[in-house]
């Protein structure tokens, strides 16, 4: 019996070592996240100050990238209007910013052999989306996915409406600007190797 035991042994780490290594990326602080909206007035811009978020993904053969999980975090609290500072607090009171501090997207379904440069087709990304202590999945479209050394980046966009997560649009001056419940999120971000990362600050 143990003489057949070491070649399977053999055989199961030749098997082991033969996979693709799963590295965690980390979002760097070149990062652009932007909420646009319409009312019935003027269209409106939000900037999303602080978010973080990481990566797992590993490298094949072939120069292709299987994502194994995606998790990005905004902070509520550290979106910006385009119309002042009366808009922030109606917005986060919309978005019951002190029971829910955070809008979070998770990936629910992991991709495999994506392309890793400027020519692929548009990216089609399925996970849950929480906004305001409501979750619902959602398909984000990654436009631009690229890979430098060390480094994955991706921009797209998602599309919702504020209503399905029980969202009022908020208003502004007494009413008289009143904001349609579809917004885009648009997001450029860049992620850095975790262990390229902590070379660079230790």
């Amino acid at each position: 019996m143990k003489n057949y035991m070491i070649p399977l042994l053999f055989a199961c780490t030749s098997i082991g070592a033969g996979l693709p290594v799963q590295n965690t990326y980390i979002l760097s602080k070149t990062y652009s996240v932007v909420i646009l909206g319409t009312s019935n007035l003027r269209n409106w811009k939000d900037s999303v100050g602080n978010v973080t978020g990481n990566i797992v993904a590993s490298l094949n053969d072939d120069g292709t990238i299987d994502l194994h999980a995606i998790y990005i975090k905004m902070e509520v609290r550290s979106i910006r209007s385009d119309m002042g500072q009366a808009m922030d607090n109606k917005t986060y009171a919309a978005l019951k910013a002190d029971a829910n501090p955070e809008i979070i997207f998770a990936l629910s379904v992991p991709l495999k052999l994506v392309q890793v440069n400027p020519g692929h087709p548009v990216l089609s990304v399925k996970g849950n989306l929480t906004l305001a202590g409501v979750s619902r999945p959602v398909t984000m479209q990654i436009n631009s996915f690229t890979m430098g050394r060390g480094k994955l980046q991706f921009e797209g966009s998602q599309a919702i409406s504020m209503t399905d997560y029980g969202v009022k649009p908020p208003t502004a001056l007494f009413g008289t600007i009143k904001a349609r419940p579809g917004i885009i999120i648009y997001f450029k971000t860049n992620f850095t190797n975790k262990q390229i990362n902590n070379e660079t600050y230790n």
